[in-house]
C-alpha cells in the first residue's frame, strides 16, 4: 500500500497520467460533439488509425509538424462526411455505417501506408512534438512537470476542452447543436438546417477524434504501426456515457483512464513476480466499467440520439 501511495503522489505518475490521457480527450470529445447532435459515430476507431496515419504520412513527406496536424484532421472530417451522409440524409442504421466508416478507414490507412513504402520493414521515423519548458510555469512545484512540460499537443486538447464546452453553452451554435439532438423538429421550425447542423457537428467530432490518432504518432510516438490504436476509440465511446455527454467529465473520465493505466504500468515494475501481468492489463478496463456502469445510471442522453429525421415528417 505504501507502494501504491509513493505512486499516486509522484508528479511522474499525474505526468504520465495527463498524456496517456491526451488521444482519449481528443476522441472523447469528438465523440461528444457527435452524438450532442443525435448521431453516434462507431467510425471512432477507423477514424483514429486514419488521422495516426495521415498526420504520419505528412511529416514524414515534409508538412512539418502542424501541417500533419491539419492534414490528421482534414482525413477525420473526411470519414465524417461519408458517415454524416449515410446517417443524416439517407437515414441509415447508424450502428452499421458506423463500423462499415471504421473498416474502411483502417483499411484505407494500412493500403496507402503499404503502397507508399512497400518494402519497409519497419516505419521510417519522424521528429515529434517535443514537451514544452514553458518559462516560470514549469518550474512550479507539481503543476509544472505535470501540465507545462507537455507536448503542444497535449496542451491543445486542454484548451479544447474548455472550447468545445463554451461552444456549446454560451453560443448560439452551440444551443442549435444540442437542440437538434433533443428536439430536431423544433430547430426545423426555427427555420434552422438539421442536415447542415448535423453533418457539420460530424465533421468537427470525427475531426477531433483524427487528432487523437495524430497524437499517437506526432507526440507519443514517431512512426505508424499497425494496431497501435489498440481499441481507444471505443474507450472514447464508454468515455461519454461516464461523462453524461458533458466536456468537463469527460475530462475527468479520461484522465480517469489515464491513471489506471498509468497504475497498472507502475504496479508492474513492483510486484510483477507475484502477479500475472495480464492482470495489471485489464485492470483499467475493469475500473472503468465499473465507473462506466456507476455513472451511467444518471446519464441525461440526446433525446434524439440513434434517431434518424425526415424533413416534413412527425
Amino acid at each position: 500500500m505504501m507502494d501504491v501511495l509513493q505512486i499516486l503522489l509522484s508528479e511522474s505518475f499525474w505526468a504520465a497520467s495527463l498524456r496517456i490521457a491526451t488521444p482519449l480527450i481528443f476522441g472523447v470529445l469528438g465523440a461528444l460533439l457527435c452524438e450532442k447532435s443525435g448521431v453516434l459515430n462507431l467510425g471512432i476507431e477507423g477514424i483514429f488509425v486514419a488521422g495516426a496515419m495521415a498526420g504520419w504520412m505528412a511529416v514524414w513527406l515534409g508538412a512539418g509538424l502542424w501541417g500533419g496536424v491539419l492534414v490528421a484532421a482534414g482525413a477525420g472530417a473526411f470519414f465524417g462526411l461519408i458517415h454524416a451522409i449515410l446517417t443524416v440524409p439517407l437515414g441509415l442504421s447508424q450502428h452499421v455505417s458506423g463500423l462499415g466508416v471504421t473498416l474502411f478507414a483502417t483499411s484505407v490507412s494500412y493500403f496507402i501506408y503499404r503502397t507508399a513504402l512497400p518494402n519497409v520493414t519497419s516505419p521510417p521515423r519522424i521528429e515529434p512534438f517535443r514537451p514544452l519548458d514553458i518559462p516560470v510555469l514549469s518550474d512550479l512545484p507539481f503543476l509544472g512537470p505535470v501540465l507545462f512540460q507537455q507536448t503542444a499537443l497535449t496542451l491543445l486538447a486542454l484548451i479544447l476542452v474548455a472550447l468545445v464546452w463554451y461552444m456549446l453553452n454560451r453560443t448560439a451554435l452551440g444551443v442549435a447543436i444540442q437542440a437538434v439532438g433533443d428536439n430536431p423538429d423544433s430547430v426545423d421550425a426555427q427555420g434552422l438546417s438539421v442536415y447542415g447542423l448535423r453533418i457539420g457537428a460530424v465533421m468537427a467530432g470525427s475531426a477531433l477524434m483524427a487528432l487523437g490518432g495524430a497524437f499517437l504518432t506526432m507526440s507519443a510516438f514517431d512512426a505508424f504501426f499497425f494496431g497501435m490504436v489498440n481499441g481507444r476509440g471505443w474507450i472514447c465511446i464508454a468515455l461519454v456515457i461516464f461523462a453524461s455527454w458533458r466536456p468537463g467529465k469527460a475530462l475527468l473520465g479520461a484522465l480517469l483512464f489515464g491513471a489506471f493505466d498509468a497504475l497498472q504500468v507502475r504496479l508492474q515494475t513492483e510486484v510483477g513476480a507475484l502477479v500475472p501481468g495480464q492482470v495489471f492489463l485489464m485492470a483499467p478496463y475493469i475500473l472503468s466499467i465499473i465507473a462506466l456502469v456507476i455513472a451511467a445510471r444518471k446519464a441525461d442522453y440526446p433525446r434524439a440520439l440513434l434517431t434518424p429525421w425526415f424533413k416534413g415528417q412527425r
